[in-house]
């Protein structure tokens, strides 16, 4: 049997790459794991050499230690890899297959699958509806930032690439179709981007960079992209989008500057629930982007929120942001009509056609994020960096596949 070797958290600050069982097919128990899965037989799954394993900004929320997740939890749900092993219940999928995973874990048979709605499985998850790959309350799946991971529901959940030389040349743009790429689109869509939109981003981390390329892909007019990093804002400007430093101009201002009105069609949350206030120096504020966005999407519009919300923070700034209540102007968003759509983005509703808009050189999601690759072994060095606010996304590679293909 190989050995297997994974990034674990540690307490609030501190990840460790650690030494962890190869996937077999059961569920077996460990930190975050319900005790109505341990145990669980997987006939369905398949076991998948990681080839490429990103960091993400929902990653780092745990890492800072603003979730109970528990110490020890392997990280990761933004997965790339190779077929290596099969459970006897796979039909389609083949070793040697290369894949793109959806971080959301589903199982492709309850109410909700049939509807789309893979990010709110009902069987994957005894906590509460929907799962994912190394995250806390999420069922207690292993996480992806390792040599090797298992998949449930291989059949089901895994996007083969077509071809799998033309997979490896483009490695750092297909990584991003488990999470963010999607993410960022779904933002976009679901805030109701269209051509000739008009659209204010909050963050330009990978997912709001992400949110910018898919609302460019929908047609929009002016894409506006804000955060507080000059580092950043750079990045969004240098694939086209305007930009706002809202450390020292208001949205609305800066909005003005821009178009010459003060709102904007589309809204999208790209920021979640550690957002600041606005100006100089400004602390943490976490309701602020959602009333700005509010401020400024005009009557009848609507919101996009990708942005991570959780039911539980340790380190909010008083007892309600500590359980996830916010103090919202709900009566705006109301009196403006405007509609909102919060959640974790169903990826399998978009990663084959983003999948084929890479394959075909209609977008370069890499450059536009700045994929950063680095070894298994630097992972903790890229949570401190990527936790400093630099404009990277960066890629844990751990078997050089990124090396062999650049």
């Amino acid at each position: 049997m190989s050995s297997n070797r994974a990034v674990a958290y540690k307490g609030p600050g501190k990840v460790e790459v650690v030494d962890i069982d190869y996937p077999t097919f059961e569920l077996k128990d460990g930190p975050g794991v319900n005790p109505a899965n341990v145990g669980r037989q997987l006939p369905h799954a398949a076991i998948l050499k990681v080839a490429t394993t990103n960091i993400c900004g929902s990653d780092q929320h745990m890492v800072r230690g603003r979730t109970t997740a528990p110490e020890g939890l392997i990280l990761g749900h933004e997965i790339t890899g190779e077929v290596v092993e099969t459970g006897p219940g796979v039909e389609f999928i083949k070793e040697g297959d290369l894949c793109s995973v959806p971080f959301n874990i589903s199982c492709g048979r309850c109410a909700n699958c049939k509807k789309g709605r893979t990010e709110i499985c009902l069987n994957v998850n005894p906590d509460r509806p929907g799962s994912a790959y190394g995250y806390v309350d999420m069922g207690g799946w292993v996480g992806g930032q390792a040599e090797y991971v298992l998949v449930p529901y291989a059949d089901w959940n895994l996007l083969r690439f077509p071809d799998k030389d033309q997979a490896l040349e483009k490695i750092l743009d297909l990584t991003m179709l488990s999470d963010i790429f999607p993410t960022g689109y779904h933002g976009a869509v679901s805030a109701g981007v269209g051509p000739g939109s008009s659209v204010y981003i909050a963050g330009a981390g990978p997912v709001g960079l992400a949110a910018a390329v898919g609302a460019q892909l929908l047609g929009a007019a002016v894409v506006i992209v804000a955060d507080m990093v000059a580092e950043r804002l750079g990045a969004a400007q240098a694939f086209g989008c305007e930009t706002i430093d809202v450390s020292q101009e208001d949205p609305r201002e800066g909005i003005a500057r821009i178009l010459g009105t003060e709102e904007v069609d589309c809204g999208v949350d790209a920021v979640g629930f550690e957002a600041r206030g606005h100006g100089q120096g400004a602390g943490e504020a976490p309701a602020t982007v959602l009333n700005s966005l509010m401020s400024i999407t005009k009557a009848g519009g609507a919101l996009g929120i990708p942005g991570l919300y959780v039911t539980g923070d340790p380190g909010g700034i008083d007892d309600a942001a500590k359980e996830g209540s916010l103090s919202l102007r709900l009566g705006l968003g109301w009196a403006k009509s405007l509609s909102f759509t919060t959640g974790q983005c169903p990826v399998m509703r978009y990663h084959r056609q983003l999948m084929e808009a890479i394959l075909h050189d209609k977008v370069q999601i890499a450059s536009a994020v700045n994929a950063t690759s680095i070894s298994l072994d630097d992972a903790p060095e890229g949570y401190a960096e990527f936790d400093s606010g630099v404009a990277k996304k960066f890629v844990i590679d751990p078997h050089g596949v990124t090396k062999l293909t650049a």
